[in-house]
């Protein structure tokens, strides 16, 4: 699967970092994601922790959902394609 409009943020914090997963064409929104610890690898595709969207989407929960899947489908590749080891 093809994410060119996705890009991810990591920050390092107080004793955990945090997973940001950002949608940078229209419609602009961003993922807040925590590891999946009881995921195989520790990870998985991630916790959503908070979910940041445009007022303009207030109600369209199928757009939500779709974008949604794929933000999180993307935190999921860029784990397995060489991403720096997070902090579980």
């Amino acid at each position: 699967m093809n994410f060119p409009h996705f890009v991810r943020i990591d920050r390092d914090g107080r004793g955990r970092g945090r997973h940001y997963v950002v949608h940078t064409h229209d419609p602009k929104f961003t993922l807040e994601l925590t590891p999946d610890t009881d995921a195989p690898d520790k990870i998985g595709k991630g916790v959503l922790k908070r979910v940041c969207v445009p007022n303009s989407w207030a109600g369209d929960y199928g757009k939500y959902a779709k974008m949604i899947t794929a933000a999180q489908e993307f935190f999921a590749q860029s784990n397995a394609a060489g991403a720096p080891p997070k902090r579980a």
